[in-house]
Formats: C-alpha cells, sequence, structure tokens
C-alpha cells in the first residue's frame, strides 16, 4: 500500500513539472525601430529536447543565404533543437535528395527556402504523409497543400519600394526630362520575383506608357526580364547586349535590377561600356543590402538596395517553428497575397527597407547589421 501510495505521489509530481514545461514562451518581438531585439535563449528542455529541424537553403553563393541559415542555426540550437542546415547550391535535384535525407533522419519540423519549388512537390508530399509540417522561408513553395506557414519579407513591398525610389530620385512626377530605363527581374521559377516586378510596376508603368520613362529594348514584361536563378552572370550579359544594341548614341539612365548580383553585373558591364562613376552613371538599384553592395553604394557604383535584415526573418521563422513543435499557432500578419496554387498559406511579412548613400548609417551600421570597420575593408 505504501508503494502504491509513494507511485501515485511521484506521478503526480512529474506531472505538475510537465505542465510547468508547457508555459508560454517568448517569441522575441521587433523593437519598434524595426531591429531584431533580442530572443529567448532559455528554452524549457522540456519542449525541445531531441526534436530535430530541417533547414534546406538554396546556395552559398549569395552572402544574405549564408546569413540567413547561419542566424536560423544559432537561434534554433539556443532554443535546444538538433538542427540540419543543408545547402543546395542551386542544383534542383540536390536540393530534393537533401529533403528526402531530412525526412528520413526523422526531422521533426522541416524550414524549406526553395531552389525551384515545383521540383519539391512530391518530397513535401512525403514529408506530410510522414505528419512533418513545413515553413516556407523566404520563398514561397508553390503547388502544394503540405506546407504550413509562410516567413517573408513583404515581396511586393520590396518591389514598390525600388520603385517609389527611382521615382523619387528622378521626380518622376513632375519633370520634363525623360529617362531612359532597363529591367532586371528575378527567377522565374520564384514567385517572389513575380510578386516584387508587380510591385516596380504598379509605381514605373504610368510613367513608361506617358513616356517619362523610355526602355530602348522594349523588354519590360516580367516574361522578357526575368533571368533564371537569380544569375549575376546573365545580369551582366544582357546590360552588355542592351548598351551595345540600344545605347551606342545615348547614355542609359537606369538599371532598374531587383537583386544586388545584379546591380554587380550591370556594374561591370558599364565599365565595360566606359561608362564612369560621377560622370555619366546610371541610377542602380539592388535587393539584399550585401556587404560588396552597401560598399558599393558608398563608392557611388550603386545607388541603393533594400536592406532585409535577415536576423529579424530568422527570429519571426524560429518562433514559427517553436509554435508549431509546441502545438501553438504562430504570428501572423497576412492571410490573403500568398496563394500557393493550393491554398492560402498563413504568412508573416517582414518590412523591407530602402537604403543608399544618405542613409545606410542610421539603418545598417547603427543597426549593428555592418560595422564601419567591415565597410572599409
Amino acid at each position: 500500500m505504501k508503494k502504491k501510495v509513494l507511485g501515485l505521489l511521484l506521478t503526480a509530481v512529474m506531472s505538475m513539472g510537465l505542465l510547468i514545461g508547457c508555459g508560454p514562451a517568448d517569441t522575441g518581438e521587433p523593437t519598434d525601430d524595426g531591429s531584431a531585439a533580442a530572443t529567448t535563449t532559455e528554452a524549457k528542455k522540456g519542449d525541445s529536447s531531441g526534436k530535430k529541424v530541417a533547414v534546406a537553403m538554396p546556395t552559398q553563393s549569395s552572402e544574405r543565404w549564408i546569413n540567413d541559415g547561419s542566424n536560423m542555426k544559432e537561434k534554433l540550437e539556443a532554443l535546444g533543437y538538433e538542427v540540419d542546415l543543408q545547402y543546395a547550391e542551386d542544383d534542383v535535384q540536390a536540393q530534393v535528395s537533401q529533403i528526402e535525407n531530412m525526412i528520413a533522419a526523422g526531422a521533426d519540423c522541416l524550414v524549406i527556402a526553395a531552389v525551384d519549388s515545383s521540383a519539391l512537390v512530391n518530397v513535401e508530399a512525403q514529408a506530410k504523409e510522414a505528419g512533418i509540417p513545413i515553413i516556407a522561408y523566404d520563398r514561397l513553395l508553390m503547388d502544394t497543400d503540405a506546407v504550413s506557414y509562410y516567413a517573408t519579407f513583404d515581396n511586393k513591398g520590396v518591389g514598390t519600394a525600388i520603385g517609389k525610389y527611382i521615382e523619387e530620385a528622378k521626380d518622376l512626377a513632375n519633370t520634363d526630362e525623360t529617362y531612359t530605363i532597363e529591367f532586371f527581374m528575378g527567377s522565374p521559377d520564384d514567385n517572389n520575383a513575380v510578386m516584387l516586378y508587380n510591385g516596380l510596376m504598379e509605381v514605373l508603368k504610368p510613367y513608361l506608357d506617358n513616356g517619362t520613362l523610355v526602355c530602348k529594348s522594349g523588354r519590360t514584361s516580367f516574361d522578357d526580364t526575368c533571368i533564371l536563378r537569380w544569375s549575376q552572370e546573365t545580369a551582366q550579359q544582357n546590360c552588355e547586349n542592351y548598351l551595345t544594341g540600344f545605347y551606342s548614341d545615348e547614355k542609359l539612365d537606369i538599371c532598374a535590377t531587383a537583386f544586388d548580383g545584379f546591380a554587380y553585373g550591370c556594374k561591370a558591364a558599364l565599365e565595360g561600356a566606359g561608362y564612369k562613376v560621377g560622370k555619366d552613371w546610371p541610377l542602380i538599384t539592388g535587393q539584399d543590402a550585401e556587404l560588396m553592395a552597401t560598399k558599393n553604394i558608398i563608392a557611388g557604383s550603386q545607388t541603393m538596395s533594400i536592406y532585409k535584415d535577415t536576423r529579424l526573418l530568422a527570429d519571426k521563422c524560429v518562433t514559427m517553428v517553436q509554435a508549431v513543435l509546441e502545438g501553438s499557432e504562430p504570428e501572423i500578419n497576412d492571410k490573403e497575397q500568398y496563394d500557393n496554387g493550393k491554398l492560402v498559406v498563413p504568412s508573416y511579412l517582414c518590412t523591407p527597407v530602402a537604403v543608399d548613400k544618405d542613409n545606410y548609417k542610421e539603418i545598417i551600421v547603427d543597426g549593428g547589421y555592418y560595422t564601419e570597420e567591415q565597410l572599409a575593408e
């Protein structure tokens, strides 16, 4: 009888411990100025112990994906999760194989930034059948009902911000001048690229229609301006072709690019064609505020970029993972925009910020993203 009472007491104590371990977690909300706030690193080990989060990233060829992966891995491990982080180096089949192996290895949650989401439909179905939740990271997973949530920046807002920057920098609403412009848009297999293009054209199409902006190549549609796999080399080649074919007797005024890598390609093409910074250099846009891009902005060879604090995006994705694995609802601020062909994916959208020579120090340096020493190297 004493043994039975002792056993009941032990069971009660264990139950109380489990209830205490299921209290609400600090979600690490961003501060009011948009910088990433400190997230909790003191996870309740009872919630995360033994759970594995698999993170599939597209490539290490772009600085931003390296930062995204390392930020997320650090934050997830601080919460007590085991993390399997892999990069596919823009190889579609390699990413399929990586995710298959992650499923086979017993991942409890998958975070996927796709190389080409159309190629992942079958492996995502395998994950769903195995009961593994999927969170899409920065690139929407298309044509699947296996995705639970989506963490990203406001991709249409990125395009709108680029368009408004061009509009204001050239005073398009009031000028009597005409400006030549060429477009370098993102990969056709990335839904983000389409949304960015749509946001950009909402701002700039009226000026193309009224002749304030002139695209001499005539390539203004998404199909005509998209660049597969966000290739810097293709952007450079396209720019070289435009300069040779359409701008031998007139200068190009604006390179509207959707990515810092494209800006680097345009820079190389312009230098090859004899353009000089500070003399006849065009306005060049970008996205991601990479370290090299920020240095180029300071030097004047790139005009602006879209700053996307990957620390903040990683924070939001980590809180999604934690909520999913603990059986709670993550914070969502968009339930309308991201229809992947099978369902409207509940999303959290972070706000992009345009940076240029005038505000990079306040936003990027004072925000702790890069140091003055890094930018001076």
